[in-house]
């Protein structure tokens, strides 16, 4: 039988200590809720962690959040990815200050910028209360199991959001919703892991059918993923040895609003060195600095690096000082491109 006050007892002791969490029987403050919310899209605990602790210095409300320029809080992400989220969380800030805080129902969170089914759910849960359970991917696992749902994802994702929230409308579940959502996720993590769960840790065990059938561990399947399309590029170093040359992507699509060294466009062809320095910002002695690999959602990008060192920089874009360079929200991408500079040309 599975049981919410036995997860609940289990939670009690086994708890995760995490910076965004209120004290056990204290009252969470949304503002860090939402924010490690949207910082753990697509991110780990483990890697948000000191992310976090650094934004939330920087914006310690929502208030301070909303009053800072975009580029202080696409500085303070650049290394988190996924950069629309920066963006979203900025507008978002400033919806909630104009209306006097944060909705505290799914529904009004619904309406916020960059707020989803999941952020909203997690939100009402564990900062007002509100008796629903969000669908992250340790609860997805952990219903799955439970109820040993074997259509694979994502086709499965109505079973096991109906299967979460059978787990929720306990009446155990319903007069502690926060702490049912914070255990659900803690029981995911660290006990229904995606491979080798601990089960005889877990205090569902008894009642888990995926367990019973022998099947637990292959829980949630999958269909299986396409391979994602190769994509090819170039980008620039240009220097006079005090300063380097960078230029702002487009407000929206991929990086957008991020600062860039100035490049070609990513198409699915790899760019010969004659096309590639068609792009160039100026005709300079370049040299190959080698090439960088990187993985976004949908596709794989190879970028080659080029280098040039003149005695005046011309081309669109603008001159950051090289000693500041660390002030600048350059992605990851960017920061991988310095560095491949920096490693051939010490």
């Amino acid at each position: 039988m599975i049981r919410a006050a036995d997860l609940l007892a289990w939670y009690d002791r086994h708890r995760r200590r995490l910076p965004w969490r209120a004290p056990l029987g204290g009252t969470a403050d949304p503002y860090r809720v939402w924010l490690s919310e949207i910082m753990l899209q697509q991110t780990t605990v483990g890697t948000v962690g000191p992310y976090y602790e650094r934004f939330l210095a920087r914006f310690p409300d929502v208030a301070a959040l909303a009053a800072a320029p975009e580029e202080a809080v696409l500085l303070a992400w650049a290394g988190l990815g996924y950069y629309a989220r920066a963006r979203n969380l900025h507008a978002c800030a400033r919806a909630v200050v104009a209306r006097g805080g944060f909705p505290r129902d799914v529904e009004g969170l619904r309406g916020l910028p960059g707020i989803g089914a999941y952020t909203a759910a997690a939100v009402a849960a564990i900062a007002f209360g509100v008796p629903v359970v969000p669908v992250d991917g340790n609860v997805e696992r952990v219903a799955a199991r439970v109820f040993a749902i074997v259509e694979p994802l994502p086709g499965a994702k109505a079973a096991i959001a109906a299967a979460a929230a059978r787990l929720g409308a306990d009446a155990a579940a319903r007069a502690r919703p926060s702490d049912f959502a914070q255990a659900l996720f803690d029981l995911g993590a660290g006990v229904c892991t995606p491979s080798s769960p601990s089960c005889v840790l877990c205090p569902w065990m008894g009642g888990c059918s995926g367990r019973r059938g022998g099947i637990a561990g292959d829980l949630p399947r999958r269909a299986p993923k396409a391979l994602r399309p190769l994509r090819y590029g170039a980008h620039f170093w240009l220097t006079d040895g005090r300063n380097v040359l960078l230029r702002r992507r487009p407000p929206r699509g991929l990086l957008g609003g991020m600062t860039e060294l100035p490049g070609t466009p990513w198409r699915a062809e790899r760019w010969s060195p004659a096309e590639a320095f068609a792009h160039a910002p100026m005709a300079a002695v370049w040299r190959a600095a080698g090439e960088v690999r990187h993985g976004f959602t949908h596709f794989q990008l190879h970028i080659a690096v080029f280098a040039a060192v003149v005695e005046r920089i011309e081309g669109d874009g603008f001159l950051h000082p090289l000693d500041a360079l660390d002030a600048v929200a350059l992605p990851s991408l960017m920061r991988k491109c310095v560095a491949a500079v920096r490693q051939a040309f010490p």
